[in-house]
């Protein structure tokens, strides 16, 4: 990887990053290390299933480098970084807290918030399950669906070890397959429409969000509807740059990794 490329440090005014799913090993903790310790913000919205309950209560997978990121997130928020935990349905264990108004180290913990950007913009940020019919009324579908989908991430990580050794960067299987499946197409557009509906019935500009694992950014009738992917296929970010144009960032295209990038990119947590 280039030197110069590895060196350069981002600044942004808000970072929103959520599917991280810590415990598993999908999860491309290795990218998210890489971008935690190059980016700078004075927000940092984790929206939702950081941690994989789901996973970690079947088998229990945790390596150095979530340690890592634990560590850095708690650095960043300690450091001054203004750092929202909004839970997803696979953290949904952190639910039980809410009513408290539980802060952790820095931490707040909320069920959904109201972020303002720098030009004005009213945004919901929130994770998206609650408008997700599966999860809400046929959990055992949801927990199908999981099985399924971990399955294709074991397929992809033999598949991008074969383009690894062409010297070809990383590319998602499962997101791919998505695309090409007109229900899962048709899935995605019924819950954007939804939640931008949600932010429109409120008043709002838009609405940030996750959960479905599909990176996006565009306008559903008037509404902006933001999500900002995840850590298991597109590794992408929604930022909020100071003057407040939001964009999305695709950390894995921009720095060029491949799916078994080298573990270099774990070391001491750096300065958040």
């Amino acid at each position: 990887m280039n030197a110069l490329v590895q060196a350069t440090q981002h600044r942004y005014r808000s970072v929103f990053i959520s599917d991280l799913h810590l415990g598993t090993r999908g999860c491309r903790s290795d990218f998210l290390l890489d971008f935690l310790q190059r980016t700078q913000c004075e927000n940092l919205y984790l929206v939702g299933d950081i941690i994989d309950g789901w996973r970690l209560r079947k088998s229990w997978f945790w390596d150095e480098t979530h340690d890592h990121i634990l560590r850095l997130i708690l650095k960043k928020a300690q450091n001054g970084t203004a750092t929202t935990y909004i839970p997803g349905n696979h953290d949904e264990m952190l639910r039980h807290w809410l009513p408290m108004g539980l802060e952790m180290g820095g931490i707040k913990l909320r069920d959904e918030m109201i972020h303002t950007t720098a030009d004005g913009k009213r945004l919901l940020v929130i994770h998206g399950d609650q408008f997700d019919s599966v999860v809400r009324y046929a959990k055992f579908l949801a927990y199908l669906g999981d099985w399924a989908y971990t399955t294709s991430l074991t397929v992809n990580r033999y598949f991008n070890a074969v383009r690894r050794h062409l010297g070809l960067p990383y590319w998602s299987l499962s997101q791919w397959l998505k695309r090409q499946v007109k229900e899962a197409v048709k899935a995605i557009d019924r819950f954007e429409v939804a939640l931008a509906g949600e932010a429109k019935r409120r008043g709002l500009d838009g609405v940030v969000c996750g959960h479905i694992h599909h990176a996006e950014m565009r306008e559903v009738n008037g509404v902006l509807y933001l999500n900002d992917g995840d850590w298991v296929e597109s590794c992408t970010a929604l930022v909020e740059h100071f003057d407040g144009r939001l964009e999305l960032v695709d950390w894995a295209a921009l720095n060029r990794f491949s799916f078994y990038a080298p573990r270099k990119l774990v070391g001491d947590v750096q300065p958040a």
